[in-house]
């Protein structure tokens, strides 16, 4: 596993990387970043990372509204269903929790789709950003709701009714 550091808009950004795919983009003072290793520019891990900060690059210049990077999270089979659906909500749009779980097959999930989507270890890339209340408006997320705002309104899907 290696790590690399991303100078973001919304702060720097911890990725880590197995030889399989992206296991994590974790803000300062969240996730397991303490352990993993730098990046030493070599193998395949190296490859996913530096993929992954070209596509950051691109997302946030406004020219990339989709990630095509392979993914690795640790995770439970449900929080992985859970973690595929929030990579289907289309940039510039927002989701219920209710809705996503609708989506899943099972309402009555709306509860664990939310504690799923709060153990998300890659926000941005899977977008969790893109989940919000029942009535609009912006709840939980792991790099703090300024981030959340900042994301929702880079990509134009703030409506009054959230504001």
């Amino acid at each position: 596993m290696g790590a690399t550091r991303f100078a973001s808009p919304i702060g720097e950004l911890v990725i880590t990387a197995s030889d399989s795919g992206l296991t994590g983009v974790w803000f300062p003072g969240k996730g397991k970043v303490a352990a993993a290793r730098p990046d030493d520019g070599r193998g395949p891990a190296s490859a996913v990372l530096a993929r992954a900060c070209e596509q950051l690059v691109q997302y946030f210049a406004r020219s990339r509204t989709t990630f095509d990077i392979p993914l690795d999270p640790p995770g439970t089979p449900f929080q992985r269903r859970v973690w595929d659906a929030l990579r289907a909500i289309p940039y510039g749009t927002t989701l219920s929790y209710s809705e996503l779980a609708r989506r899943l097959g099972d309402l009555r999930a709306t509860r664990a789709v939310g504690a799923a989507n709060g153990k998300n270890p890659i926000p941005i890339i899977v977008p969790c950003h893109r989940v919000v209340g029942a009535s609009g408006a912006l709840t939980g997320f792991g790099g703090g709701l300024d981030r959340k705002r900042w994301l929702l309104e880079h990509e134009g899907a703030l409506t009054t009714s959230i504001l």
